[in-house]
C-alpha cells in the first residue's frame, strides 16, 4: 500500500526534501532482488506499472561537470541530446563510484531528489505525458510517485527530448 507524505516513512533524503517542499507524493515499496542489475525494469515488473511511467536517474558528465538525466526505464539516454540540452559539446556516463559519491545514494537507488550535491538536471519531456510518474525514492526497492511538474520544481530541472 502506498504511503502519502509521511516525512520519515522511507528515511531518505528524497522523502525529506519532498516533505519539506510540501509536495504531494506516494511511496511504493517493492521487494528488491539482490541479483538484479536492471533496477528500473525490476520496479516496473514488481509494481505492475508501465515502464514508460517509471523514470531512471542517470548521472553523466557534460564537459567536466556532473549532471543528472531522468529518462523512462523503457528508453535509453541520448548522450548527444543531453549535452545539447545543457549547452555542451558531448556527454558521457559518469563513473559509478563518482555518481554514488556525488548523489549520496547507492547505484540502483539514486534519486533525482535530495542529492548530496545539487546538479543540473534534465528530465525527458515524455514525463509530461503522464499525470504522475515514478522515480527512485533514494533506495533500492522504493519508488516515489509524483507529478512531473512537482519533480521539475523540486529538482530545479529543465526538460528536453533526451531519451532515445
Amino acid at each position: 500500500m502506498a504511503k502519502k507524505n509521511k516525512p520519515d516513512a522511507a528515511g531518505t533524503p528524497a522523502t525529506v526534501a519532498l516533505t519539506r517542499s510540501k509536495i504531494t507524493y506516494s511511496l511504493h515499496p517493492y521487494r528488491h532482488q539482490p541479483d538484479t542489475t536492471s533496477y528500473g525494469e525490476e520496479a516496473a515488473e514488481q509494481l505492475g506499472i508501465d515502464p514508460g511511467r517509471i523514470f531512471k536517474t542517470l548521472v553523466a558528465e557534460v564537459g567536466d561537470r556532473l549532471v543528472v538525466a531522468v529518462v523512462p526505464v523503457a528508453g535509453r539516454l541520448d548522450l548527444k541530446a543531453l549535452a545539447q540540452a545543457l549547452g555542451g559539446k558531448n556527454a558521457a556516463m559518469a563513473d559509478a563510484d563518482r555518481a554514488a559519491r556525488s548523489s549520496g545514494y547507492v547505484l540502483g537507488g539514486i534519486s533525482p531528489i535530495g542529492q548530496r550535491t545539487r546538479l543540473a538536471t534534465v528530465i525527458d519531456s515524455s514525463a509530461r505525458n503522464y499525470e504522475t510518474i515514478f522515480v527512485s525514492a533514494g533506495r533500492r526497492g522504493l519508488q516515489v510517485e509524483l507529478s512531473p511538474d512537482d519533480l521539475i520544481v523540486v529538482t530545479d530541472a529543465s526538460t528536453a527530448d533526451i531519451a532515445g
